[in-house]
């Protein structure tokens, strides 16, 4: 049975109508990504952990950051610090890479008649979640080496790492959209997340920074702020998330504008796919 085109979009119950083929094509196309060479998958991991290391020790032994402070007064590891602000951000700029190229990179099925091409955002954001489950787990463990033991509050981990799941999957569906036809999107991407790590304040603590309260009020803006200040309130300053109750609506607010207009810019572009790839 054919599927109507005009209601294929960001929908609550494709993923769930799906789950047996979103999973499959996820990690598919997670092993495809690092097919052919010699150690595989194993370059997703180490990629991230090596980034880990140079910025840990250009900034804490080069630039030698303010030392940051827990809610008691203790000074907080700066590779912890710096950790808790990385680990979403590896995952947010490689989903919505990913995420941006989909269609392109199943252009085979876009031109299916019976294919619902609105799981294919889906399966590239669910491919770099993979990693970032990893990498959850992983510094779970690293923190606790530290003396930064898991408790109630780590739970909020999974609340923020779902915040952004959809927040980035929202952003994917209007940006794999648009870039089927707007190609140069894929760099300008590229540039956005090239600055946009230096924007949201991972490297950098904002509350020690010589800066106005102008350019601390934009910077704020930036959604990403909420979820790595939320990674660190759960990892390190042990803050419940409804204690930022202000961001939490303004956050929420940006992703559901997000979904409406990714859903809608998909819908109606989506019959024309077919025939620009």
């Amino acid at each position: 049975m054919a599927v109507n085109k005009e209601k294929q979009g960001l929908n609550l119950f494709v993923a769930y109508e799906n789950r047996k083929l979103i999973t499959r094509l996820s990690v598919n196309d997670f092993k495809t990504r690092f097919a052919g060479s010699y150690l595989g998958i194993i370059w997703a991991f180490v990629q991230p952990v090596i980034t880990i290391f140079v910025y840990w020790f250009v900034f804490q032994k080069g630039f030698k950051p303010a030392a940051v402070q827990d809610p008691s007064g203790t000074d907080i590891p700066y590779v912890l610090w710096l950790m808790a602000g990385l680990v979403p951000w590896f995952f947010f700029s490689e989903a919505l890479s990913g995420g941006t190229r989909a269609l392109l990179d199943y252009s085979y099925l876009v031109k299916k008649v019976v294919f619902r091409i609105d799981i294919l955002p889906i399966v590239k954001v669910n491919s770099a979640l993979f990693v970032h489950l990893f990498f959850l787990a992983f510094t779970l463990v690293f923190f606790a080496l530290f003396g930064y033991l898991p408790d109630l509050y780590s739970i909020q981990i999974l609340y923020y790492s779902v915040s952004m799941y959809i927040f980035v999957l929202a952003l994917c569906y209007l940006t794999s959209a648009l870039v089927v036809f707007f190609r140069d999107l894929n760099q300008i991407i590229n540039i956005v997340l090239q600055v946009g790590v230096w924007a949201t304040p991972i490297m950098w603590n904002m509350d020690t920074m010589d800066i106005g309260p102008a350019l601390k009020f934009i910077l704020k803006l930036n959604p990403l702020y909420y979820i790595v200040v939320g990674y660190r309130d759960s990892l390190l300053q042990k803050t419940a998330f409804w204690q930022r109750w202000q961001m939490t609506l303004y956050f929420w607010a940006v992703t559901i504008c997000f979904i409406l207009l990714g859903n809608y810019v998909f819908r109606k572009l989506r019959m024309h796919f077919a025939d620009v790839l």
